[in-house]
């Protein structure tokens, strides 16, 4: 894999288009001035999370005896999962944040940006080659930038789109990442079968 097919896998399942209308309702109450603020900030822990994860997951998946076969797998299952919520989405989502109060980490950060999908990647990818975590830092930096942006000018990607516009780019991201998501799976259950 390239790095630049790692970092269009990583911004398809952190999909900045379908968190448009969701960053959007949860900061409603907020000036522009300081919605911009607070994805930012909230868009870096998420880049720290997944940096993390890139850097320490290896030592985290030996230390709970976790293998690569299993990981594909269990990867594969996530993003299939987050691909069919984004292909047929649940009339109402709960955030699990208080929409009174500002959002910190929950759910901006996370889960909505480096959720379990997110993460699995980002372990999968330096699991299978460990020797080019150079690249795949490279990978998440390229998509994260690519959602900071979509992110901080959310408000005129939703004027832009539209609603429906918005709707089916998230469906249509889904789909790719159906097929990534089979993918990952079938090449878990082969690499479980050799060994």
């Amino acid at each position: 894999m390239t790095i630049y097919s790692a970092a269009i896998l990583l911004f398809l399942v952190m999909d900045p288009l379908g968190n448009v209308p969701v960053f959007l309702s949860i900061l409603k109450d907020v000036d522009s001035e300081r919605r911009t603020r607070i994805i930012v900030r909230e868009l870096l822990i998420a880049l720290a999370l997944l940096l993390v994860f890139l850097f320490f997951g290896q030592f985290i998946l030996h230390a709970m005896r976790i293998t690569e076969p299993s990981l594909s797998i269990a990867g594969g299952i996530i993003l299939f999962i987050i691909a069919l919520r984004m292909i047929f989405p649940a009339e109402k989502a709960a955030y699990g944040v208080d929409m009174e109060r500002e959002p910190f980490i929950v759910p901006l950060a996370i889960p909505l940006v480096a959720g379990p999908s997110s993460l699995a990647t980002v372990l999968l990818l330096v699991t299978r080659e460990p020797d080019r975590v150079l690249d795949w830092g490279g990978a998440i930096l390229i998509a994260w930038a690519a959602t900071v942006l979509i992110l901080t000018l959310s408000s005129h990607f939703a004027r832009f789109f539209g609603r429906r516009g918005l709707i089916a780019m998230e469906r249509l991201m889904g789909m790719i990442l159906t097929i990534i998501s089979v993918e990952m799976f079938l090449a878990g259950i082969k690499q479980f079968m050799a060994s």
